[in-house]
């Protein structure tokens, strides 16, 4: 299941995300006590209002990089009485300590350790199995600025989801912050992470300092399943209309350079593939008014860019089919037709198409 975790700054805003279903209250910035006590801060209101209803989240993800002063904050968070703490490990000499210092509290709260994307491939090779030696509960990925730089600037989303499959398979728990809004949802739900953190999305005009908008924080609420790992037609609590049909979404002439081919001189080497892509999807609503309501045609895009970003590929056949198995994930969608045309072959393209039903293909997990 991936839980919404709704960033707050004070306790008015906690009682909103808290009446639009955030599964984690996360409190950051001066409302935990950056700069001065704990205490001070609304931090204890807001732990005193959730009353254990929901998990509360210290975000301590920039916080200086000096081992006592990490210790020291941490340690007052334990002390607040948070589930959890969100801590930003930065990559460089102090890495270690900062991990060592704090890996005591790991007993007693659950650890998220921030990594940013700005400085994703200096973490060491070892990072996350010196994670979980210290005991911590996952690793998220985030961006170091807080002023609107997104997260899908630096990281496509196929990236951002092979490290969720990384972090999951050292048995820790991952997600994604950075500026996220709305439509990148269905985009990143389709790769299983356990929590979204969202900030500015909840907020007037998708800006990080005005204030929570109860029907911003209640739109992203309804984009994120309640029990399930990927996107559903609707939130649980409507009614889908039945009797609908089925809507088509399509890319066409989506061009892009592929490592494919069976034979010798077609390897080592990309060559323009064109692909035309449709889906059938299940309607939900009369008149669509929301994302939930549709299905985007950026899963389309999404899935082939990543299918291709693995490798080389034998057969033009074998990536239709993985296309089609990508895009048949998504619980909406019951038939898709995928075109994939080599542009360098012959006088025009030349390729294959295949039609594929819900049940027909063996998923994209085999390919994942």
């Amino acid at each position: 299941m991936t839980q919404l975790f709704a960033s707050v700054q004070n306790l008015p805003e906690a009682e909103i995300v808290f009446e639009n279903g955030a599964d984690i209250i996360d409190v950051g910035g001066e409302a935990i006590g950056m700069a001065g006590s704990v205490e001070s801060g609304p931090l204890p209101e807001i732990i005193n209002f959730v009353a254990g209803r929901r998990p509360v989240c210290a975000d301590a993800s920039h916080l200086p990089m000096q081992p006592e002063l990490v210790q020291r904050k941490i340690g007052e968070f334990v002390t607040a009485g948070v589930e959890y703490i969100r801590i930003g490990l930065r990559p460089g000499e102090d890495l270690a300590a900062v991990i060592n210092e704090i890996k005591p509290f790991a007993a007693k709260v659950k650890l998220v350790a921030v990594m940013f994307a700005e400085e994703h491939s200096q973490y060491p090779q070892a990072f996350l199995d010196e994670l979980v030696s210290a005991g911590f509960h996952g690793a998220m990925i985030d961006t170091e600025s807080t002023l609107s730089e997104r997260l899908l600037d630096h990281m496509t989303p196929d990236q951002i989801g092979q490290f969720f499959k990384l972090v999951q398979s050292k048995g820790l728990a991952t997600g994604a912050a950075g500026s996220l809004e709305a439509p990148d949802i269905p985009r990143l739900l389709s790769y299983r992470p356990d929590f979204l953190t969202f900030c500015a999305a909840l907020r007037t005009d998708l800006y990080w300092a005005a204030p929570i908008d109860g029907l911003a924080a209640a739109k992203i609420r309804g984009l994120i399943p309640r029990g399930a790992a990927r996107a559903a037609p609707v939130s649980a609590s409507d009614t889908t209309e039945a009797g609908l049909g089925t809507d088509k979404i399509f890319v066409r002439d989506f061009v892009l350079p592929v490592q494919i081919g069976a034979y010798s001189f077609e390897h080592g080497k990309t060559q323009k593939m064109r692909f035309d892509v449709t889906a059938d999807v299940v309607r939900v609503a009369r008149n669509a008014e929301q994302l939930r309501h549709v299905v985007s045609y950026d899963l389309i895009m999404d899935g082939i860019r990543a299918i291709i970003a693995r490798g080389h590929v034998e057969l033009s056949e074998t990536l239709a089919e993985q296309i089609a198995a990508f895009i048949l994930e998504n619980p909406r969608v019951l038939k898709v037709v995928v075109r994939a045309e080599k542009l360098e072959l012959g006088p025009g393209g030349v390729g294959v198409e295949i039609e594929r039903r819900r049940g027909e293909t063996t998923g994209w997990g085999a390919f994942h």
